[in-house]
């Protein structure tokens, strides 16, 4: 891994601070941003998203107006520096799938390195990024010269040392601030100071590689800000970046699934997609509710064998599954690509099902739209015209949705390792990371 570093944190200074965080910028859209300032005009959001939507480049006085309004914060003292370099203990406690849980990790800064393996451990992206977030959030660090999120960084940690050490800090003493958020989850924050704590967080993490679970976009930004401003000294804040750390074996780790839900194809219906795809998988009809697919999908999976997709036709609300007809449905394709690459639920149902089937059978060989929903009931509601911001709201109805199971630890750490990338919204980590209760000053 690159060094380890304790840093100079901008936090706020009240206990409480559930109306002053946010969730991560790019999941919220005007409405969501407009609700949070409500709440307080000193907000987070109010820097860390100047321009809606944060996809592509704003005008230049959107960044302007973020950098002043954290300048103004900070001389308010609403936001302050430590007077020392610590680490933070982060906890966030929720529900899964009905039971408590609680995900432990150390806010910390990292070497900003080039992508890649390296001596020592390195960092490793696992998903293709897109150049308007770049821009946005490059735009934002040059105005604010400051860090204003985490990277959700993972770690091996198979000994659990790691992980044992942020827990043994959290049942030491109360938090030093708290929040809860909409969703109902709990954020809680140690401030840890003290030299030995530090050096022995270092030493559980010497030599481990960091998967970048979530933040590949703003982890490029850190690179290219460091860059642009030419020969640093060795000990320049904006040779660090922020990361959120979580141990691999921590047991509040969960990924959850990122659907497929497709829209506007010209000659599409359910009766042409299952023509269509009878070279490439074998369909089965399931129960005509959505709502239980995961227990079908499953059940089949077991029995096959092989990768199982639930598929859902909003027009007629008729279920299947698909299961392929081969093991290795990519290997002609993709021969160089690791099995585990090749095997996974969102490969194939981008590169088989809509490069195979749907764009040049159901779609003249044009694109077709996307939205990628995390649960069925969000899948629902883009039938119902619930959610707006997706592309295939500018796309006519969604027609046809792809229902995959979430995308297993050991493919993200295997393909990771093998320098490869997965298909875009692979995967799907929660809760999500809080935004402000930390930001790392960069000047």
């Amino acid at each position: 891994m690159p060094n380890v570093h304790p840093f100079r944190a901008l936090q706020f200074r009240s206990g409480d601070v559930s109306n002053l965080i946010a969730p991560p910028y790019d999941v919220l859209d005007a409405d969501d941003r407009a609700a949070l300032l409500a709440k307080s005009s000193d907000n987070i959001v109010g820097v860390d998203l100047p321009h809606v939507p944060a996809k592509e480049l704003g005008p230049p006085d959107a960044y302007q107006g973020a950098a002043e309004r954290l300048a103004a914060m900070i001389d308010a003292g609403t936001v302050a520096a430590d007077d020392q370099p610590v680490m933070l203990a982060y906890r966030q406690t929720y529900e899964l799938n009905g039971t408590p849980a609680n995900r432990c990790g150390m806010i910390a800064c990292l070497d900003t390195v080039p992508f890649g393996p390296r001596e020592g451990g390195g960092i490793l992206p696992h998903e293709q990024t897109f150049g308007g977030p770049k821009e946005d959030r490059l735009a934002l660090m040059r105005a604010t010269k400051t860090q204003t999120s985490p990277i959700f960084g993972l770690h091996q940690d198979e000994q659990g040392h790691a992980s044992a050490l942020v827990r043994s800090v959290m049942e030491s003493r109360d938090p030093d601030r708290r929040a809860t958020t909409e969703d109902g989850v709990l954020h809680e924050i140690w401030t840890i100071a003290d030299d030995e704590t530090i050096a022995a967080y270092r030493d559980a993490l010497a030599g481990e590689d960091v998967f970048i679970a979530d933040g590949h976009h703003r982890y490029t930004t850190a690179i290219n800000y460091m860059n642009e401003l030419g020969d640093l000294p060795a000990d320049h804040p904006a040779r660090r970046t922020m990361f959120v750390l979580v141990g691999m074996s921590d047991p509040g780790l969960a990924i959850g699934p990122t659907h497929r839900v497709l829209g506007g194809m010209s000659e599409y219906s359910f009766d042409n997609f299952q023509e269509a795809g009878g070279g490439y998988f074998n369909f089965e009809a399931v129960d005509n509710d959505p709502h239980k697919f995961e227990a079908q999908i499953t059940s089949i999976a077991e029995r096959e064998h092989r990768n199982v997709i639930g598929i859902y036709d909003f027009d007629t609300g008729l279920c299947s599954v698909a299961w392929p007809a081969d093991d290795d449905l990519l290997v002609d394709d993709f021969p160089d690509k690791p099995a585990a690459w090749r095997t996974l639920d969102v490969a194939i149902v981008q590169h088989v099902i809509v490069e195979k089937i749907c764009q040049p059978e159901l779609n003249n060989d044009e694109p077709v739209k996307w939205a990628f929903p995390h649960s069925i009931e969000e899948m629902l509601d883009l039938g119902r015209g619930k959610e707006t911001g997706s592309s295939i709201s500018g796309g006519g109805k969604p027609q046809l949705a792809l229902v995959v199971r979430p995308t297993p630890l050991e493919a993200v750490r295997e393909i990771s390792r093998a320098g490869e990338l997965m298909p875009q919204k692979s995967t799907f980590f929660f809760p999500k990371l809080a935004t402000g209760l930390a930001l790392n000053p960069l000047a």
